[in-house]
């Protein structure tokens, strides 16, 4: 009865599954963010002394920008202070998919008032003022480029080993110790046997990334990129429009960076959306760790595996087995192997009891 009391409350047990570059990529977004207030400052006061529309326009486009950085660094900030708190069932490892899927929101009604404003320039066009637009248009992509140097680097976050171990019998018989290790960081992906171990980690390469990925930073990351190509766009059609009066040219490059912050938008908010419902991210290592168990003889009655952070995997498993040396610790001990799966709970029930 005591081992099953520490397995259910977590007796030296912890739940943080947190990406390994979590501390940095805040730092980084916290940079941004400082970044776009000194300019949205500097444009919007610089603007006002100087009767510059423009420049406060930009301004408070700048204002914007700074707002969906502090998603991001708010829920990162969030996460890691949080990280042990017992309230979280599984951590506070997907709050930072959950900003940004609330990023990818923004970033959708960002693509459509774009939209919008190029429509109604196409229908009503309206004069520009090359002089003060170039300008500013240069000096918002100088920002946006200084912004993905600070959030450069990886965007995958790969783990830190916080293996998590839980294990029990079934029907009323005797739950094994809990037990607490570190994930094998070897890259031995498949089942039991060497030829499947390469096999599983070639196939599965693509799915491990995406299981992997710190999609917050990934949308402060897509925010600014979205910008600087808006920013580009722009430079090249007001160029155009000025040299040789091609107005026409403003509106369309409008609707170029809408149609691409749209389909950014979509695919962010495709990924965080399917963690965020627990959709698992990969498939084939859920279809080795079946193997790596039922190729020792014993049946897997039911398999949940799904992501609970950047790099952590967490894996419910029922097991049938004539094995009476067959304990949970065994199957903890076989599962090791796999890099990412962090959390594990094994429940071993007899084949007698369930014929």
């Amino acid at each position: 009865m005591s081992d099953f009391r520490n397995a259910a409350f977590g007796a030296g047990h912890d739940h943080i599954f947190l990406g390994a570059a979590h501390e940095q990529n805040e730092r980084r977004t916290w940079a941004v963010i400082a970044l776009c207030a000194v300019m949205m400052v500097a444009e919007i006061v610089g603007g006002s002394l100087f009767g510059s529309l423009a420049l406060v326009a930009d301004g408070l486009h700048m204002s914007t920008h700074a707002g969906a950085m502090l998603i991001a660094a708010l829920a990162y900030t969030y996460a890691r202070k949080h990280a042990s708190d017992s309230r979280f069932v599984f951590g506070t490892g997907k709050l930072g998919d959950l900003a940004g899927f609330t990023s990818a929101i923004a970033l959708a009604m960002i693509a459509l008032l774009i939209g919008y404003e190029a429509v109604s320039r196409f229908l009503s066009p309206v004069p520009i003022h090359f002089g003060e637009a170039i300008p500013i248009a240069v000096a918002g992509l100088l920002v946006n480029l200084a912004s993905v140097w600070l959030l450069r680097g990886d965007h995958h976050g790969h783990s830190h080993g916080h293996g998590h171990e839980h294990g029990h019998h079934g029907h009323g018989h005797e739950h094994d110790e809990h037990a607490h290790g570190h994930e094998d960081h070897a890259h031995a992906e498949g089942h039991a046997h060497g030829a499947h171990d390469n096999h599983a980690h070639a196939a599965h390469h693509d799915a491990e990334s995406a299981a992997q990925r710190d999609h917050n930073i990934r949308s402060a990351y897509i925010h600014v990129i979205a910008d600087a190509a808006v920013s580009v766009l722009a430079i090249i059609g007001l160029v155009l429009a000025r040299e040789f009066g091609w107005l026409w040219m403003d509106p369309l490059a409008g609707i170029i960076g809408a149609l691409v912050i749209a389909n950014w938008s979509y695919g962010l908010m495709r990924d965080t959306g399917a963690i965020l419902l627990d959709i698992n991210p990969d498939q084939r290592m859920t279809e080795n760790v079946r193997h790596a168990i039922e190729d020792n003889g014993d049946k897997v009655l039911d398999l949940h595996v799904w992501r609970v952070g950047p790099g952590h995997m967490s894996a419910v498993i029922s097991v049938a087995t004539q094995e009476t040396r067959h304990d949970s610790r065994f199957y903890h001990a076989l599962l090791k192997r796999f890099n990412g799966l962090s959390h594990v709970t094994v429940e071993v029930n007899p084949t007698e009891l369930i014929a």
